[in-house]
Order: C-alpha cells, then structure tokens, then sequence
C-alpha cells in the first residue's frame, strides 16, 4: 500500500483502455468545478506524448495537462506532470522529469528508476495537494494492466497515495464496452474495486435510449452505477495528445478560393496543435499529407516539429519530397518550416554529441542556415515581433520553443524579433528564425505562433493576395480565437448534460 499524502480530496479517472477519453473527462469536470468557484487542479504522474507544452517557468509537459489547467483557469505548471515520455523509438523515450531532460531510457532500464521517479511524484503531488482545494488526477492506458502492475507509478500508486476515488471511462465507438467495464474491474484487486464510485460510458453514437438495457447490465452485473452515457460530441476543437483524425485531416479538400495549406506527416511529429487554429479558420483548407503527390493543389506547405530530425529528414528525402518541395517553390508556393521543419530546411544538422545518431546530415536547402543538435533543452515561451515581408507590420505573436538545436543564419533575413515580457522571463531578445529574400520560404523555432490572432490574419491575407483574392477582416479571426476559447464551456456543457455530477461533488465532498 502506498502511504497517502493528502489532504485534498481527488478523484481519480481510470479508463478501460488508452485513447478512451480520459484527458477530455478531467478537462470537462475541471472546468465545472473551476464554474463553482472550486480551486481545482490536474494530475497525471507520468505522461507518454510527443505533443508538449511549456509552461512559463520554462518545463515541458503533456499538452492534456495544460488543457486541463486552461480548464481549472489556472496556469499549467511542471507539478501537474512530473513525468513526461517523449517517444524516440519502438522501445526509447526520452525522459522528461520535472519539466526538464532526464535521460533517454528504453522501457527496462525506465522501470529500474520507478522508486526515484515515483518519489519525485510523490513530492509534486504534495505540492498541488497543498495549493488547492481538489485535483482531479488521470490514469493512463488501462486501469487492469496486469503485466505492469509492479512498475505502475501512474495509476493505483497515485490513486492510494492520494487516497483518491475512481471513475471509470470506457469507449463504447470502438466495440466491447460491456467486455471492457467487466473485465477491467473483475482484474482489479478487491480493494482496488472498492475505490471505484462509477463508470462514464465515452463516445456514444446514435440514439441513447439504445443502450439503457446496457446500462442496467453493467449495473445489475457490477453493482457500481453508471453515472453518464456521453455522446460524441461533432466538431469539438480542443487540443488532445497524439491523436489524429487522420481519416478526416487527410480527406480535406483543396479549393480555388481558399488559401489550401498541406502539412506533410512526419513518423515522428510533435505537436500537431500547432495547426488547430489555422484549420479553423474558414478560408483555409488544411490538409495532413503522407506522400508528395498529395502536396499537388497547395499554397502552403510545411514541415513540422519532429522529435528525431534527422530519421524524420531521412525518411523526406527516402518518400521523394525534396523534389515535390522544390517544384511547390518554383511554382511560387509557400514553404514553412517549424522547429525541427526549420531545421530540416537549412544547409545542414550536425550531432557532434550523437544525441540522435551522431555525424552531420545534408539539409534540404531552401533557407541559409546551419543547425548544430545540442543539450541542453532549450524550452521557454516567448513573444516575438513579425519581420515577414508582407505581413501586417511587426505583428505580435506568442508561442513556446522546445527544441535541442542551435540554428545559425548565413546570409538570410530573420523572420521574427523576440521581445522581452513578464511571459518571458530570461528571455533572451534579439532576430529569430530565417526568411528567403521574397518571403515565400520561412522557418521559425516558435511553436503556437498561428494561435495569435493578430500574426495568424496578416500572414492569411499576404497568402490571399499571392493568390489574387481579397484579404479578410481581423475581426474574422479575433471571432475564431474567440470561439475556440469557448470550446471548454461548450464540452464542460456537454458533460453536465450527461454525467451525473451530483455523484462526482458528493464523492469529491466524502459523502
């Protein structure tokens, strides 16, 4: 048993399995505490996704902790994740440990560390516990993984060090709901059952009176209640870790009168969120491309962000963009590249120090800079200035760095200057980035810079008037910012509806 650390009461959300909803259920009952005057706060001990966030210390989390943060109307900070695996293989993570690099560790040589990690979680923890009222924690994968349960340092560790109570969530639009609800529970330890108060049927399609046979089964079989049946909710814009609709992200349409950005899908991309915005915006057609055919009938391409620059520049030049790139150009596209797109844009990376794989790669070329990989991490947010031709001038933006890479300019112009703010902290000022001399070919360390609205509408209408259409009005793109905000209250309206929250304030109140 693990010794409890109280003293705010917690409610833990456990799933049946990976990807069945449990970020979005914490974010959605965060904000309806944080909507009754509640301080509340998130949790989740250990984090596996190449989608981060930096929070304004400087330390990278799990870009669902900061949902969830957003959500409670508190800043994200390194406490609410304590551990952060950033997948650099099948069996390799890097491991991030508050907020900063740890080490890269395969899966057995991470599992000998669980003391000295879980100890660390225990310290955070305690920490939040002090500050606010309640937390809310996540689980991670399935609540039953058997063959982890000694290494667990996620799930019920947190659950008893908490003391918390639990909430199930299953995913009833993959199949086996009533094998995932019953055979998860039957796999936990009486005590572990006991903890359990009720299960959330997730992602429900269709008519719900279709399932209230279903729920008095689950009821009658398990004896814990079902407190909602959620419907899946169409069209929600809220940032969610490794998760891709690649059906639907891939199937947008290019059209004349929009301005049609592709952004090529890299094994290894990070932070996906980075487009959100961009793809809400009504003249944009956004479309994720796997292979260069795909890049036909874009405006705009860019390179993301990538957790191993070099194999994901590899596998560019081995799939054929280069020359699909080069012809985009020549044919007076757009070419953009973010963090490590940036550096893949560049003459050259070299990893003196073989934190990837060591020795110097060819870069592809469009941009006159040089990037050396080295440690430490540079992590940090920063507001930054538009020195893009054509964009509204010096248009303010605001984004976050992650990256291991130092970038040098030859002779190119700087895109964006970093300006010094309360945000930034440390923030070292001066040029950043590099631009082509006509502006069509950019690349940028900043992550986030299209989620400000001012930047994001400027930078739209220059690529409305290279392709003759009229610019739109600010005020279209203040709306969308607007609207995305609102997202959490329209989801946290939407779990209201149908989870019985009476039963979550009683548990969360000892009752």
């Amino acid at each position: 048993m693990t010794e409890s650390c109280q003293p705010s009461p917690a409610l833990a959300i456990l799933g049946t399995g990976s990807d069945v909803g449990k970020s979005l259920i914490v974010a959605g009952i965060c904000r309806l505490l944080s909507r009754k005057g509640v301080q509340v706060a998130p949790f989740k001990a250990q984090n596996m996704a190449l989608n981060s966030f930096v929070t304004l210390e400087g330390g990278e989390i799990g870009r669902a902790q900061a949902l969830q943060a957003q959500a409670c109307g508190i800043e994200p900070m390194v406490d609410m994740n304590p551990i952060l695996l950033k997948p650099e293989s099948d069996s390799r993570s890097q491991v991030i440990v508050r907020g900063k690099v740890y080490e890269a560790l395969d899966a057995i040589a991470y599992f000998e560390r669980k003391k000295i990690l879980f100890d660390i979680v225990r310290e955070c923890y305690a920490r939040l516990a002090d500050e606010y009222e309640y937390i809310v924690i996540e689980g991670a994968g399935s609540a039953a993984e058997m063959n982890l349960r000694d290494r667990d340092i996620v799930n019920w560790p947190v659950v008893e060090l908490a003391n918390a109570s639990v909430v199930l969530v299953a995913d009833i639009d993959r199949g086996g709901v009533f094998a995932q609800v019953i055979g998860t529970l039957d796999l936990l330890a009486p005590h572990e059952r006991r903890r359990v108060r009720g299960v959330i049927v997730n992602k429900f399609r269709g008519d719900r009176r279709l399932f209230e046979d279903g729920v008095r089964f689950l009821e009658a079989r398990t004896g814990i209640p079902v407190l909602g049946v959620v419907p899946f909710l169409r069209g929600l814009r809220l940032d969610q870790e490794d998760s891709l609709d690649l059906d639907r992200a891939r199937s947008i349409q290019f059209k004349p009168d929009l301005t049609n950005v592709a952004v090529v899908l890299l094994p290894r991309m990070s932070n996906f969120t980075d487009f959100n915005v961009l793809a809400a915006e009504k003249d944009v057609a956004l479309r994720f491309v796997a292979s260069p055919d795909e890049l036909l009938g874009a405006d705009v391409v860019i390179l993301p962000g990538s957790k191993n620059t070099l194999e994901d520049l590899d596998y560019l030049v081995a799939a054929g963009f280069p020359a699909a790139v080069d012809s985009h150009v020549q044919r007076g596209g757009e070419l953009i590249g973010i963090c490590a797109g940036y550096q893949m844009l560049g003459q050259s990376i070299s990893d003196p120090k073989g934190l990837e794989r060591g020795g110097t790669s060819r870069g592809l070329g469009f941009l006159d800079v040089r990037t050396e990989l080295d440690a430490p991490k540079i992590c940090r947010q920063v507001h930054a200035r538009s020195l893009l031709h054509g964009v509204e001038p010096y248009a303010l933006t605001r984004g976050y760095e992650i990256h291991m890479g130092r970038t040098s300019r030859g002779a190119v112009n700087p895109c964006f200057r970093i300006e010094a703010s309360e945000l930034s902290v440390g923030t070292a000022m001066g040029d950043e980035g590099a631009a082509s001399e006509n502006g069509r070919v950019w690349g940028t360390s900043i992550h986030g810079l299209f989620d400000q609205a001012a930047f994001r509408r400027g930078w739209l209408n220059r690529a409305r008037g290279q392709k003759g259409l009229p610019p739109i009005s600010f005020h279209e793109s203040d709306l969308v910012t607007t609207q995305l905000r609102a997202e959490l209250d329209r989801w946290a309206d939407h779990v209201q509806q149908y989870v019985n929250m009476e039963v979550i304030y009683a548990v969360l109140k000892g009752r």
